[in-house]
């Protein structure tokens, strides 16, 4: 377990879950939710969250980029255009390389527009950024994103903020067994066993942002949501049992009484 890095790029997380920190009610709620889970990592949409203006409260001020690492993402952006200015603009105020493309094809399923997506990938690899990619649960174009020099494969679970959980984990499974690259499931993730069974289809990590900052008590779902991934993550590497299509006695046949 001591070699079991989770490595994105340069850094290397002791977390292996990731924290939107969107929709939370206020700055010092999302403080407080990101300090539960235990995440090393943040994602911040540049588009929506202040980080400029300091006439108004900045995330800044609550989560300290020194102590935690910033993800810009390009939520909102419906074509390349507009993510790619998003995210150099993220690298000039903030020297920003380590980025999330999200580039969405549509506004009320909220899924990704794949043409424009690795259109945009293949432009910031080649600018030097160190892309982490939303995308859709195809094992192809997974391996088309990886081949164009993704750092991260992101698949959706299901649509973004639809708490559905895992609607295909074949798909997952094979994006998983095919990546030399992470693949964190990103979008849909709605309990904490839909962030286990992420973490026991093999996947190295797992994004969450509505499922905590909408629960009741977003502070108490994100910690059960870090205690999820840790228990997937060991689940995994402890090797499940082989199913079987019948029963198998748990006690010895032999020596009996």
């Amino acid at each position: 377990m001591k070699s079991d890095n989770f490595k994105i790029g340069k850094f290397i997380l002791k977390s292996r879950l990731i924290v939107g920190t969107g929709k939370y009610k206020n700055f010092k709620q999302t403080a407080e939710a990101v300090k539960a889970s235990g995440a090393d990592m943040v994602t911040v949409a540049v588009r929506r969250v202040n980080i400029l203006d300091k006439k108004k409260p900045v995330l800044m001020d609550y989560l300290d980029p020194k102590k935690i690492i910033y993800l810009p993402n390009t939520a909102g952006c419906f074509n390349s255009k507009d993510a790619l200015r998003t995210l150099r603009l993220a690298r000039e105020m903030g020297g920003w390389k380590l980025v999330k493309l999200e580039v969405l094809g549509d506004k009320k399923t909220l899924y990704p527009n794949m043409v424009e997506t690795l259109k945009s990938t293949d432009v910031l690899v080649k600018e030097g950024f160190k892309v982490m990619v939303y995308c859709s649960d195809d094992p192809i174009i997974a391996k088309k994103l990886e081949d164009l020099g993704a750092s991260a494969i992101m698949p959706l679970a299901s649509p973004i903020g639809s708490g559905r959980g895992i609607k295909n984990r074949l798909n997952i499974s094979i994006i998983v067994n095919n990546a030399k690259v992470p693949v964190i499931v990103d979008a849909g993730i709605g309990t904490a066993s839909d962030a286990s069974i992420a973490m026991e289809l093999g996947c190295d990590g797992v994004l969450v942002n509505t499922a905590i900052a909408k629960a009741k008590n977003p502070i108490m779902m994100a910690v059960s949501m870090k205690h999820a991934v840790i228990a997937g993550r060991k689940s995994f590497l402890a090797g499940r049992i082989k199913p079987l299509k019948f029963g198998s006695s748990s006690s010895p046949e032999k020596g009996l009484i």
